[in-house]
């Protein structure tokens, strides 16, 4: 089984009622099970056009699933609660779910890059992880989720 860490965000729509459906989506796949949720936090679009702000959180799973089948399993979950793919990032959506930790892999696939490339730079990535899982190490930079969230708010204030 592998512990991984998904990031989830949405903001169209009644924000709670889909982050709620998508964990309760996560729970119903094969071969997942959810672990920990972390609170949830309003928070700005990291970039965009203007629009409303996110309802952010992270969820904890174990799985056997490969990083690939699992990503091809929260695309499917993004695509059934109405998210439709964008050339363009950072658009408004009903539900994002990322890999930001799959275990201690490194993973740099044109479709995938685990660690999320962008999470110690998310305060809001790294808030839900520091709040269910402080002592987890980044496998590339090999600080504590903690220490990245100390260092994260310390750059946005």
């Amino acid at each position: 089984m592998a512990t991984v860490f998904l990031a989830l965000g949405s903001n169209i729509g009644n924000r709670d009622l889909n982050y709620t459906e998508a964990v309760s989506m996560l729970g119903r796949l094969e071969n997942v099970k959810v672990k920990k949720e972390s609170s949830r936090y309003l928070t700005p679009p990291a970039g965009g056009p203007e629009q409303e702000d996110y309802l952010n959180g992270v969820v904890k799973i174990e799985t056997v699933l490969s990083p690939q089948e699992l990503l091809k399993s929260l695309k499917k979950i993004e695509r059934d609660m109405g998210r439709e793919e964008a050339a363009e990032r950072n658009l408004p959506r009903p539900i994002d779910i990322d890999i930001a930790l799959y275990g201690d892999l490194i993973i740099n696939s044109e479709d995938l890059a685990v660690p999320h490339p962008r999470m110690h730079k998310r305060e809001f990535v790294l808030k839900g992880l520091a709040e269910i899982s402080p002592e987890l190490k980044h496998p590339i930079l090999g600080r504590t989720i903690e220490e990245l969230y100390k260092e994260c708010r310390s750059l946005e204030q």
